[in-house]
Formats: C-alpha cells, sequence, structure tokens
C-alpha cells in the first residue's frame, strides 16, 4: 500500500485498502475557521441538535484567519460566533482574535494595518498555525473546512480539505466516508541550488500535469532528495497539492519530522503520542514522474491558473505589485530569502508582506542579520510589512484587506498559492506564482525576473 492507502486503512480499522475503497475513517482533528467555521457550526447543530456536544472537544480545533483585520461588520461577526461556541462547548483549542472570552472582535480601521491589533491567543494562518501549535501528528487523519488544508500531509498524516457539511458531520460524529484515492508518484532526487526553493518544486509538478491533473488523488512525495528539505519546503510542497486538483499530498516520516513534531506538541502541551506510516515496498501508482531538484530553475505560474508554468529568465513581464505571505509563502524561511535578495536594494513596486503567524512576526522582529533585524531590512528595502498576520490578500477579502488588488489591470507577482481570475481582488487583475525570492528580484526589477542575478 502507498502512504495515504495505509493512513486510510488504520483509520478505517482494516488490514489493506485499495484505490476506489469507500470506507468510514475516523477522524484525529477536525480544524475549521471563520470563513466556513459559522456554516459548520449550523450545519451540527441543525442534525444533531441545538444542544448536542462535539465528538471529542480536543480534536475540534478553530482558528479564525481568514477576513480577520477589516473593517466588514459580517467578518467580525464570524469570529463571534466562533467564540460563542467555543465556550459553549468547552473547546480548549480556539485560537481567538482577542483575550476577552467574553469580548466582541472589532478591527479598529484609525490604528491603520500595519500594527498589531490581536490578542495573545491569536494564531494565525490556520495551515501554519496547526504544526506550531502541536495539531500535526504522524499517521493521523486531519479534516479542515479549508482546501489548502493538505499543507499537513507534510508531516506524513492525510490531511484534506472538505465541505461544510461534512465537517458538520465529523463534528458531530468522528468519522467520515472517504473514497481511497489514486496515488501519483512524485521520487525527488539531488538537492536544490541556490536560488532555487520548494515552491519552484511544486510549480514544476503541477506544471507537468497541468491545474487538473491530479484530481480526487494522492500525490505522494518520496525519495532520497526529501532529506535535504526542510519541514518548511516540505509545508510549501503539500499545500498546493490542492492546486493541481488533489486529494491530498503526502511526505514519509523521517527524523526531521520527528524533531518538529516532538518540539511543537512538548511546547504547546498538544498530544505527543503518534504512530507514523512507512510506505509497503510494493506499492501501486496511477503515475510516476522523478523530479531532478539539481536541475530545476525558478519557475513562475501565469496567468489565469497554477498550472500555467514558465522559467523566471524567459520572462519579461512587467508589474504593478509583489506580494509575500500566506500559509503558503508566509513562514520564517520564506521571509528570509526574501530579505536575502531585498538586503541592501530598493523596491521599485509596491511589494507587501505577511506573516503567517504572530510567532513568525516575532522570528522576524528578534532575528538579527548584521546590525539590523529581518523586519528592518525588509522594511528598509520598501516593503510594507504588517504585524498583523493572517491570510491577508491571498483571497482578497473585503476591499480594505491590506494588500488587496482593487484595480483592474494590475499585474502582481505573489508568493502565494492561487492565481485564478479575482482571487487577489480584481476580477481584471493578473496574479504570477512565484518563490520568495523570485518575488524579491522581481519587485527590485518591476518586472518578472530570475533571482539567481540578485544573489552571490
Amino acid at each position: 500500500m502507498t502512504l495515504t492507502e495505509k493512513l486510510l486503512a488504520r483509520a478505517a480499522g482494516k488490514a489493506r485498502v485499495e484505490a476506489g475503497d469507500n470506507v468510514w475513517v475516523k477522524a484525529d482533528v477536525l480544524m475549521t475557521h471563520d470563513v466556513c467555521g459559522p456554516g459548520t457550526i449550523g450545519v451540527f447543530k441543525r442534525e444533531f441538535g441545538k444542544t448536542a456536544k462535539v465528538w471529542d472537544r480536543n480534536r475540534v480545533v478553530i482558528i479564525p484567519d481568514h477576513y480577520i483585520f477589516t473593517s466588514d461588520s459580517k467578518s467580525n461577526r464570524n469570529v463571534d460566533i466562533l467564540r460563542e461556541f467555543s465556550r459553549e462547548q468547552g473547546l480548549p483549542y480556539f485560537y481567538d482574535v482577542i483575550d476577552d472570552p467574553k469580548g466582541e472582535w472589532k478591527f479598529d480601521a484609525t490604528k491603520g494595518n500595519l500594527k498589531r491589533q490581536y490578542g495573545s491567543n491569536y494564531a494565525g494562518v490556520c495551515h501554519a498555525a496547526l504544526p506550531a501549535k502541536g495539531h500535526t501528528r504522524p499517521g493521523e487523519v486531519l479534516f479542515g473546512t479549508d482546501s489548502h488544508t493538505c499543507m499537513a500531509g507534510a508531516f506524513n498524516e492525510f490531511a484534506t480539505g472538505i465541505g461544510n457539511t461534512d465537517a458538520g458531520f465529523v463534528m458531530g460524529t468522528g468519522k467520515l466516508l472517504i473514497k481511497v484515492p489514486e496515488t501519483m508518484h512524485f521520487r525527488l532526487e539531488g538537492r536544490l541550488q541556490p536560488g532555487v526553493m520548494a515552491k519552484d518544486v511544486i510549480l514544476h509538478c503541477i506544471g507537468e500535469i497541468g491545474f487538473d491533473g491530479a484530481t480526487y488523488r494522492a500525490m505522494q512525495f518520496d525519495g532520497p532528495g526529501v532529506a535535504s528539505l526542510s519541514m518548511d519546503d516540505r509545508m510549501t510542497i503539500a499545500n498546493m497539492a490542492i492546486e493541481a486538483g488533489g486529494k491530498n499530498g503526502i511526505f514519509p516520516f523521517d527524523s526531521r519530522t520527528a524533531e518538529y513534531v516532538d518540539a511543537r506538541t512538548k511546547l504547546n502541551g498538544t498530544n505527543s503520542a503518534y504512530e507514523p506510516v512507512e510506505a509497503d515496498a510494493e506499492q501501486k501508482f496511477v503515475y510516476e514522474h522523478v523530479v531532478d531538484l539539481d536541475q530545476l530553475e525558478p519557475t513562475v505560474a501565469c496567468h489565469p491558473d497554477p498550472g500555467q508554468r514558465k522559467k523566471a529568465k524567459e520572462m519579461n513581464v512587467k508589474l504593478d505589485r509583489a506580494y509575500v505571505g500566506s500559509c503558503t509563502g508566509g513562514k520564517t524561511s520564506d521571509f528570509v530569502e526574501f530579505a536575502r535578495v531585498l538586503r541592501g536594494k530598493k523596491v521599485t513596486i509596491d511589494t507587501f508582506g505577511v506573516p503567517a503567524t504572530p510567532d513568525i512576526v516575532r522570528d522576524l522582529q528578534s532575528t538579527r542579520w548584521g546590525d539590523q533585524t529581518i523586519w528592518q531590512i525588509l522594511e528598509d528595502a520598501g516593503v510594507r510589512m504588517t504585524e498583523n498576520a493572517g491570510c491577508a490578500a491571498c483571497l482578497g477579502g473585503p476591499v480594505d484587506t491590506f494588500g488587496r488588488i482593487n484595480q483592474a489591470g494590475l499585474k502582481c507577482i505573489s508568493a502565494t498559492n492561487r492565481n485564478f481570475p479575482g482571487r487577489m481582488g480584481d476580477k481584471e487583475s493578473q496574479v504570477f506564482l512565484a518563490s520568495p525570492m523570485t518575488v524579491a528580484a522581481s519587485a527590485i526589477a518591476g518586472k518578472i525576473v530570475d533571482p539567481r542575478e540578485y544573489v552571490s
């Protein structure tokens, strides 16, 4: 069996499953956020009763992160709905925007977008917060009401996005009927060269198969090249399995996985017990592709979908905006590489930086590179950095969202994960997806360029 099949067989209490089987699997964690949480709660109460209790309060994780730092009253109210439900259910893992458990959330536009407006328990983007808070464990099943839940597959678990109806059912029963997906095999060999990042790996893979090439399939990434990838790298790759239509992305377990998970569960007091899965010697794949990491070059996904792959050096597209952030491109390591290119230089177009979590904000504001912090290096380069970690303009949002594209025809290069028309705002805008290093170099040049020209 493949990694995905092994995980689903265990969760279904079966010795073996095959692609195409329909099995009831037990959930280890259910995650929801402010966009889908209210709808999920509505389904749960409608189907199980207004006074019903969730199947296991220690397995429900609620993380407001999408439409947070906006004056839109309905968006603010969504956070309050989550708070009321979490208090009613006694949920220990609700990462509220504010500290008052009986308060109301309201974004104060008069304070601007740059300075912190959240409490001590706020966790930022759900997919980055889940592993940081110790909720991603090898061998487990994670369901989330967000398509990029597949990012947690970096930790050797079956992680996939589900809709509000399914989530409401899981909330009440702890189970879900799953069709076992076929598995596509991506064998990674070699190691990334300077100027090339994990984002280039996944953009290459999606370019090979198309934005629908993995529809309802598992994307398994393994091989000797995995050992050279950090957990941040693996998260970036697994995150974008959905951009090829994938049901999930998944990596094997190794010492790096264990080191990360053990540290986070201990730090946060979350469940530290886990049992990873290993693939069988004989595995059945529906597709196989070898990725030579040594040969990859900085890659860009062009408008209007993530499958439109081109090499950065072959492009000469004039840009209006640059953006680094989101679960895919807003991690500490992403900003370090962003700063590596920008250090001592200036951007020539509007450039926005949105860290994924408050912890990453603290990392960037405390980690020094010479006589400056990473944060100072980026601000000196002309990047508009916000302390309000969250999804921000990655998915558009209300018109006052930080970094949102509100003007027709603008061209933006972004380290985010999706670029369908209207994704970051105006429907007539164009978004080009790239690594943080490519975004940085392009922000300097004012056009899409190869970042290797800007780093020694």
